[in-house]
């Protein structure tokens, strides 16, 4: 039987970040193989070695043999987004900088370099797909694919389609998702989706509630995981996320919706200045051991 994946072999992945690790390894694990590419193909290497560690913990827990460990990341190939190596790729997502003119700038690239027929996905947050497809002569091609941090462990991935946004490559999206065991649901390009329309404000408020002397991280993470049943407290989930990306969208949020109710709070905004930016940068709400 046909499929609207047939004919997908290798997907490209712009970022080697948090979230382009993930989605590497996730699209990896599931037989695809990886073109991981950033601005420069030494930067995607690092990419790659951290997915191994990180598959290396999964092989120590008994969770993962080690021959499939050697087999995931043997499919992923670093790359130079600049450099000419996505001719290959059938399916490109970009999970780079939650950054408006960045994402331009990285599809502007990708128009150019990557074959006609390829679906142009994007991980972003927030940022408009419409606004992202204006910069590109193929907008029909363009979508927005959100995976849930981190993308190997949750279940949901958002589509977004823009205002040019083609049947045929919702249904490629939607299809290559549901190859990579998500559950998908379908947005409207407005920001913040669905998920962060409903989780940023939430997240903001707890800056909110932090700044005003109302309770100390540690009570409000145990009082919103227990007393909601939430897996993470909102203080938590920041520093996983990251305090920056946070910020950034709230950000885009206040700005497009021009409702005061997104204005970031401005401890987070002070945080995010000191370069406290959570797991990654090794403090954020809480202290780590070493940067993630």
């Amino acid at each position: 039987m046909s499929s609207v994946l047939d004919g997908i072999s290798r997907v490209g992945v712009i970022g080697a970040g948090q979230m382009g690790r993930g989605i590497a390894q996730l699209a990896a694990s599931q037989g695809f193989a990886v073109t991981l590419a950033d601005s420069g193909r030494d930067i995607a290497a690092r990419g790659k070695t951290a997915i191994g560690q990180q598959l290396d913990r999964l092989v120590e827990k008994g969770k993962l043999a080690a021959a499939d460990r050697a087999a995931i990341v043997g499919r992923i190939e670093p790359a130079d987004l600049y450099g000419g190596d996505l001719e290959a790729v059938f399916f490109d997502n970009a999970a780079a900088t939650e950054k408006v003119t960045i994402k331009r700038e990285i599809f502007e690239t990708l128009d150019r370099v990557c074959r006609s027929g390829i679906v142009l996905a994007t991980n972003t947050s927030s940022i408009s797909i419409t606004a992202i497809g204006a910069a590109v002569t193929r907008p029909e091609r363009v979508i927005g694919m959100h995976f849930m941090n981190p993308p190997p462990l949750m279940k949901l991935v958002e589509i977004i389609r823009g205002l040019a946004t083609g049947d045929a490559t919702y249904e490629t999206t939607r299809a290559l998702a549901e190859r990579l065991g998500k559950q998908t649901v379908v947005s409207r390009d407005i920001p913040g989706f669905i998920v962060n329309r409903v989780l940023m404000p939430m997240l903001n408020e707890s800056c909110f509630a932090f700044y005003e002397g109302v309770a100390s991280v540690e009570d409000m993470d145990a009082a919103i995981n227990l007393g909601l049943n939430h897996p993470m407290g909102p203080f938590a989930l920041m520093d996983l996320i990251g305090l920056d990306t946070t910020l950034s969208i709230l950000e885009v949020m206040h700005r497009d919706f021009g409702d005061p109710k997104y204005r970031p709070c401005p401890l987070l905004r002070q945080y995010v200045a000191a370069g406290w930016l959570g797991r990654k940068s090794g403090r954020g709400f809480y202290r780590y051991g070493e940067t993630a």
